[in-house]
């Protein structure tokens, strides 16, 4: 369903369409001339505004006041089009648009809801894209700890929001099976079986020992085989059991992935290899004391990258394996791709840039969102995340603590670009006045009172039955039921706005409004009252509708939506 914004949108940009031809341009003027719509500061000057006119009238060598006059004298309302969403256009100085939508659009938007809660919320953007996301992707050598959550918590929001945005989402999963860290991570399994030290740069924590007692004796033999390097053999397995182990730590959080990819295969299936020769016949790489090196300044990096060292065995870099990532990803046919990274990675976003560009592909198509770092406090000191020292809080430890619903609340109403401070016991406290569950109370309040008024023989209009619009229409005119109307359609508009901002604090903060908005509606308003049949059946339907757009928001943030409290 397109947002009433959008629908308000396009006919004032029709009525817009209409007007110009009236006009005479001034040099120069652009061709196109978007018009914007917003949401009014003062709520009581209309449902959204429009400063358009503000925004052409030197173009246009019109005052503000008079383009805006123009325009407005072209928009349909249900003045002539019973079937138009605006009621009312009014004019106000210098030049601003106030609209106000129909009791009529906000009935059949109440009544649609109702009849298909499912894709409430949903909506389709002018141009939906193939994306590929691409998060979390730490080394499978330990759990995942609580300084990888921003990461898991930002790339599940953003996947969420761009699906309900139209766009087809891919989530992936990249890890590193290929480097020292592996082997590291089996020579460390290898020395605890044999009863040796750890190797100075091993692994410590307790999971390397657990997974030294669950180590089949199968793997050990294949270890002890002929050209077989121990270390190598026993890490691919311990890095299985580890990425085992991440995944359903993932699923804990609510957190899904497509496709699980590993460095290895991208040499394994040569596209490491291909990379390489495209990167050279664009005449991009050059020969440096027996290394090759990628030519990444040509295309703004701040110096160029070896890719191929100078080692006799020319061993390919990291940054080779992440060029030939690029040339996999974009294989499949993807219009987008999206990678997740700590802030610590931003030198690395112009290198990886400037391989997509050398490669041939558009470079804005190659997009990395930077997350600042979470600084996690446990009474007053900061927790170590190291895996090597064992000393870290898992991630599935910390949703033990709070709950998933909080901590998801917790990063959802944040910018990743933000910095936080998580002190995990403070959270832990402040868990019962966490506004997740204000907005969840509201939920299951609705729910309660919906029962109650079916144990009471008080049944809502069945969905699509004319008469309920009918009876929308007749209570919209006036508050409560009005304000609480408004609320409940604006939840296509704030999808549009996360999967345009790419961010989810909007859908948080709507969805605390919501609550607050039904909260004093159920204040103001006797829901069931058996000497007012009609408007208790109206008021029944509103609260069942809000009930559906907090589940649908809630929904979109990967939170649930309890029936009872």
């Amino acid at each position: 369903m397109p947002s009433l914004r959008s629908q308000v949108r396009d006919a004032v940009e029709a009525a817009w369409q209409i007007a110009r031809t009236e006009l005479t341009p001034a040099d120069g003027a652009p061709a196109a001339e978007p018009v914007t719509i917003e949401r009014p500061a003062d709520a009581a000057r209309g449902d959204f505004a429009s400063a358009t006119a503000l925004r052409l009238a030197k173009p246009y060598r019109r005052a503000p006041l008079q383009l805006a006059q123009a325009i407005a004298a072209h928009v349909v309302t249900t003045a002539t089009d019973p079937n138009s969403p605006i009621a009312s256009v009014e004019v106000a100085p210098p030049g601003f648009l106030n609209i106000r939508l129909s009791d009529g659009v906000l009935a059949a938007a109440t009544g649609r809801i109702l009849a298909d809660p499912a894709t409430w919320g949903r909506v389709t953007v002018a141009k939906p894209e193939r994306i590929n996301v691409e998060f979390v992707s730490a080394n499978p050598t330990g759990p995942l700890h609580i300084g990888n959550a921003r990461g898991a918590f930002t790339g599940d929001l953003l996947c969420r929001v761009l699906s309900a945005a139209g766009h087809t989402v891919t989530r992936e999963y990249y890890f590193n099976d290929f480097g020292s860290q592996v082997k590291n991570l089996g020579a460390s399994v290898l020395a605890i079986r044999q009863g040796c030290d750890l190797p100075e740069d091993g692994y410590r924590g307790d999971y390397v020992y657990e997974m030294e007692k669950e180590m089949p004796a199968a793997v050990l033999t294949e270890a002890e085989q002929p050209g077989e390097e121990p270390s190598w053999t026993v890490g691919r397995w311990a890095s299985e059991q580890v990425r085992s182990g991440i995944e359903a730590s993932l699923e804990h959080l609510g957190c899904h992935f497509d496709v699980w990819r590993s460095e290895s295969t991208l040499h394994k299936d040569g596209w490491v290899a291909k990379a390489i020769e495209r990167l050279k016949a664009a005449g991009d790489v050059y020969e440096e004391d027996g290394a090759v090196v990628f030519r990444s300044t040509k295309f703004g990096d701040d110096k160029d990258r070896v890719i191929l060292r100078s080692t006799g065995d020319s061993a390919p870099t990291y940054f080779a394996a992440d060029i030939g990532y690029l040339v996999e990803k974009f294989s499949r046919g993807y219009q987008r791709i999206v990678f997740i990274w700590g802030e610590d990675h931003h030198g690395y976003v112009a290198r990886v840039k400037a391989a997509a560009e050398s490669l041939g592909f558009d470079r804005d198509q190659v997009q990395m969102i930077l997350t600042a770092w979470v600084r996690f406090v446990r009474d007053g000191k900061e927790i170590s995340m190291s895996k090597r020292s064992g000393d870290f809080i898992t991630l599935d430890e910390l949703l033990g603590e709070i709950g998933v619903d909080a901590a998801r609340w917790f990063f959802a109403s944040r910018a990743p670009s933000s910095g936080i401070d998580f002190d995990i016991e403070l959270a832990k406290k402040q868990s019962a006045e966490n506004p997740v569950y204000y907005v969840q109370y509201a939920h299951a309040r609705i729910a309660s009172i919906l029962r109650k008024a079916e144990e009471s023989g008080m049944k809502l209009p069945a969905a699509g039955d004319p008469r309920l619009t009918e009876l929308l229409a007749g209570v919209l005119p006036g508050a409560p039921e009005a304000l609480l109307a408004r609320q409940i359609v604006r939840l296509p508009e704030i999808v549009e706005d996360a999967a345009a901002e790419e961010e989810t604090l909007g859908i948080t903060a709507y969805a605390t409004d919501l609550a607050t908005t039904f909260h004093a509606f159920y204040r103001d308003a006797r829901v069931i009252d058996a000497d007012e049949p009609d408007r208790s059946a109206a008021r029944l339907a509103l609260i069942a509708a809000t009930k559906i757009t907090l589940a649908n928001a809630l929904g979109l943030l990967g939170i649930t939506a309890p029936e009872q409290m």
